[in-house]
C-alpha cells in the first residue's frame, strides 16, 4: 500500500503516525510540508477528499488563524498556503482517502 503523509517531524502526532504507517508496512513518501508547502489547490483536494472544511484542518493554536476565526474556507486556504505552520498536521493520504491524523489512530481508516 502506498501512503503519502504531510509531516513536520517536530510534532508528536505527526511522528506517532508516521509510525503507524511504518508499522503497517506501507511504501511512505514523507512530505515535509514547511520544507515544501501545499498549493492551495492540493490543500482543497486534500481536504475534500478527507470530508473536512479548511476550518477543520486549521492549526488554531497558531497566532496567525486568530484573525482567520470568521474568516471563509477561501481565505484559510490562502492563509495555509502562504504560511503552512496554519495547517494541522498530519495529514495521510492513500487510496482509501485522507484522514487528519488527530488523533494518529485515525489514519487506520485508510489503511
Amino acid at each position: 500500500m502506498k501512503a503519502t503523509i504531510y509531516h513536520n517531524p517536530r510534532c508528536s502526532k505527526s511522528r506517532e503516525a508516521l509510525a503507524i504507517l511504518n508499522d503497517a508496512g506501507a511504501d511512505v513518501t514523507v512530505v515535509e510540508y514547511l520544507k515544501t508547502p501545499l498549493s492551495r489547490a492540493e490543500l482543497a483536494r486534500l481536504y475534500t477528499k478527507a470530508g473536512i472544511s479548511p476550518r477543520d484542518g486549521l492549526r488554531k493554536a497558531e497566532n496567525g488563524a486568530k484573525p482567520l476565526k470568521g474568516a471563509s474556507d477561501d481565505a484559510i486556504l490562502d492563509a495555509m498556503a502562504a504560511d503552512p505552520i496554519l495547517i494541522e498536521r498530519p495529514l495521510v493520504e492513500t487510496d482509501k482517502g485522507v484522514r487528519l491524523g488527530r488523533p494518529p489512530a485515525a489514519i487506520r481508516e485508510i489503511l
